[in-house]
């Protein structure tokens, strides 16, 4: 159910909106939105565990790993909106061997700072060496490079929720506008990035927002410009999927991971890509 009162604003307008779009169940998902996220203590590889989301967790295992028979050739990973890092860190275990490379991106100056404290602090050096972190802005990246990326990662810019709901002074100031600013960033970072991507390579693009507009909007419509590009299914490793006990929501084109349903763990959306092979 959609609401189309675009004059709501404030904790008011907040409270509408989503409750036209989830009904009955946002009382319930507001609620656990207020509670403390559920967390999950990553230690693949690492020097020593990084606390995340069990849903950032599950994002990060959806984008697939390199065939054996590649690891000669090796791969290029592109991470569009690393910081904090946390992704950046499960992403590392693709780095196998020195044939393999990773770019963390990130615009912000002050978070690319973290995110280098972040790689740095918890990165084996053989593996931390073979990660550039750039600033870059991550909507003109395809004018430098297409066609280049085995395989890329957009954590987008999203409306955050989660954030907003536990911030009084962010809650009177959020209108419908938010989320439809944010689509346009959203779309300008995906499009760019699926340029970016190399045939028979994978894109995973993800949000911690709670809109539809945000999640399956901004993917249908790369799917209408784009129209060789091609869903995949989610492939968590069963192990994984065990540990992390989150309930995956199948959506038009992705997966959400909501706080309800799983525990604390979320929100999360994402949705895997491929270019194919010409």
């Amino acid at each position: 159910m959609k609401n189309n009162n675009k004059k709501l604003s404030g904790k008011e307008g907040f409270e509408i909106y989503y409750d036209g779009l989830f009904g009955k169940r946002w009382n319930d998902l507001r609620n656990s939105l207020l509670e403390p996220v559920r967390q999950y203590e990553y230690t693949g590889g690492l020097l020593k565990p990084y606390f995340l989301d069990c849903g950032s967790v599950a994002a990060g295992f959806s984008l697939p790993g390199f065939p054996e028979e590649e690891e000669e050739k090796g791969g290029l990973i592109l991470d569009m909106c690393a910081a904090p890092g946390g992704k950046s860190l499960v992403l590392s275990r693709m780095l196998i061997n020195d044939n393999f490379k990773m770019i963390a991106n990130e615009k912000s100056g002050e978070r690319k700072a973290r995110l280098c404290r972040v790689l740095d602090e918890h990165l084996p050096s053989h593996v931390r060496n073979r990660i550039t972190v750039t600033g870059k802005d991550a909507a003109l990246w395809c004018r430098n490079e297409r066609n280049a990326f085995d395989r890329i990662l957009i954590d987008a810019p999203c409306s955050s929720e989660r954030h907003v709901i536990s911030s009084p002074y962010h809650l009177s100031l959020w209108t419908p506008a938010r989320i439809r600013n944010l689509t346009y960033t959203q779309w300008s970072i995906l499009s760019s990035g699926y340029l970016a991507l190399k045939p028979g390579g994978y894109l995973l693009y993800s949000t911690c927002a709670l809109a539809a507009d945000e999640n399956d909007g901004v993917v249908g419509r790369l799917l209408k410009k784009y129209s060789e590009a091609r869903l995949c299914t989610s492939r968590i490793p069963s192990s994984v999927f065990n540990l992390l006990g989150v309930v995956e929501e199948k959506t038009k084109y992705g997966v959400q991971i909501l706080p309800d349903k799983s525990s604390g763990a979320g929100p999360l959306f994402y949705s895997l890509i491929t270019k194919p092979e010409n």
